[in-house]
């Protein structure tokens, strides 16, 4: 599989497996094992976390995986978000959902992440949503730390807009290397408020969550679906495969070099989101999807 380059530092692969609905899965230790094995197999060699997912437990079940099998803890690579304090039993001194991207917090969330991944180094640590709490220069000073210790090798945000982007850019002394932001045919809208321009001007790649926007495509009456179905399904037909290699496809297709995040525990889906870059969309199919996906022609 391709390599997207992140920096000097860091590639990752073209597609990437995300983990947050691990401990919905309800797999053993050894079945998590063979799903990290057989990602690796396919040519996935990065994984997506936070140190929220499931509970705070996402991670220290990856852990106990790696722990199993020794060997594979080299050959992938880990992305890992913090920013955002859950209500949980784990944290009873949070009483309400917060953001926090203080200089204490964000360290205590690494080597939390660290610990639990049994792990010496985070290769992409992203702040995991826009805080309007933010104090740059205590993020950046916590990045710089990090960074010179060889704790997370870079850095980067998810879910943030270009204004937002800059204002944490400013403050630091190396570039961010990803934005982690929703795209999906059935969510558009990073196309056109200028966050992919931003990404595809710093020369950096973005990361899609929910490139099948979370399965909403798949349910009968998903707003703003049916005419994307039709274009979808047609297309499905002429290249014999399946709509949602199509959906992926179409982001495969765009020159930013979106990286996909596909967050299924089945090895079928992984494999349907692998094979579908193999898949090249022509650019007037790319606008057929655009079309239907914000229902009308271009102007």
């Amino acid at each position: 599989m391709e390599q997207i380059k992140l920096s000097e530092k860091v590639s990752v692969s073209r597609l990437v497996h995300g983990v947050w609905r691990l401990a919905d899965w309800q797999l053993n230790t050894s079945e998590t094992t063979k799903l990290i094995a057989a990602c690796l197999e396919m040519g996935i060699d990065t994984f997506d976390h936070a140190d929220i997912y499931g509970d705070y437990s996402c991670e220290r079940l990856f852990g106990d995986a790696l722990a199993e099998e020794k060997s594979l803890s080299q050959r992938l690579k880990i992305i890992s978000k913090c920013g955002i304090k859950l209500l949980s039993d784990k944290y009873p001194d949070t009483y309400i959902k917060h953001y926090d991207t203080s200089y204490q917090h964000i360290l205590f969330s690494v080597e939390n992440s660290l610990r639990h991944l049994r792990r010496d180094h985070l290769d992409v640590l992203l702040i995991h949503r826009p805080d309007p709490y933010m104090n740059p220069e205590e993020v950046a000073e916590a990045f710089t730390e990090l960074r010179q210790s060889g704790k997370v090798l870079e850095f980067g945000v998810s879910n943030f807009l270009t204004d937002q982007f800059d204002l944490l850019q400013s403050y630091l002394d190396f570039p961010l290397v990803t934005n982690q932001i929703e795209i999906s045919a059935l969510h558009v809208e990073h196309f056109q408020n200028g966050v992919i321009n931003q990404c595809m001007k710093e020369r950096i790649s973005p990361m899609a969550w929910s490139p099948l926007a979370g399965g909403k495509y798949f349910e009968e009456k998903a707003k703003g679906s049916a005419k994307l179905k039709v274009t979808v399904g047609r297309l499905a037909a002429k290249y014999q495969t399946s709509e949602d290699q199509i959906l992926y496809a179409w982001l495969y297709a765009h020159p930013a070099k979106i990286i996909p995040i596909v967050g299924s525990g089945k090895l079928s889906r992984i494999q349907v989101a692998v094979d579908a870059n193999q898949i090249k969309l022509s650019r007037q199919e790319w606008f057929e999807i655009w079309t239907a996906a914000v229902g009308h022609e271009v102007p």
